[in-house]
């Protein structure tokens, strides 16, 4: 397990939906209701969008139940290790994680039936506000 990080991590009040959808499929305008946070990815593959699982329409091809965790502050991009440090420690716990990043700071998802496990591995060296 790491050392004493001096990372703030808060978790998110909402329960997620990590959604896929076609490549080339205009971004709904409900990907971006009912959250402080939500991500929309597009590759040559498909477009990845998670957001607020209330906002997800039934047909959507969704996995809901996600908790975020958000690491509080700007980070440096020339940071290096801060995912990693806090991955790592989740997978030895057998917690799988969705990770995003953007140009600001660093997200980590996990299954909501293992947020209050995640707690507890990650408050071990993070100060996290729940």
């Amino acid at each position: 397990m790491p050392d004493k990080l001096n990372l703030k991590l808060s978790v998110l009040p909402q329960t997620f939906a990590i959604c896929r959808l076609e490549k080339n499929t205009p971004v709904p305008e409900w990907a971006l209701r009912g959250s402080q946070f939500s991500s929309i990815t597009a590759s040559s593959e498909e477009i990845s969008i998670v957001c607020d699982e209330t906002v997800v329409p039934p047909d959507v091809k969704a996995v809901k139940g996600w908790r975020a965790f958000m690491v509080e502050g700007q980070l440096d991009l020339a940071m290096t290790g801060v995912i990693a440090s806090l991955t790592a420690p989740l997978a030895e716990a057998g917690i799988s994680v969705f990770t995003l990043s953007t140009f600001a700071t660093d997200y980590l998802l996990v299954k909501a039936e293992r947020l209050d496990d995640a707690v507890d591995v990650l408050s071990a060296f993070c100060q996290i506000n729940a």
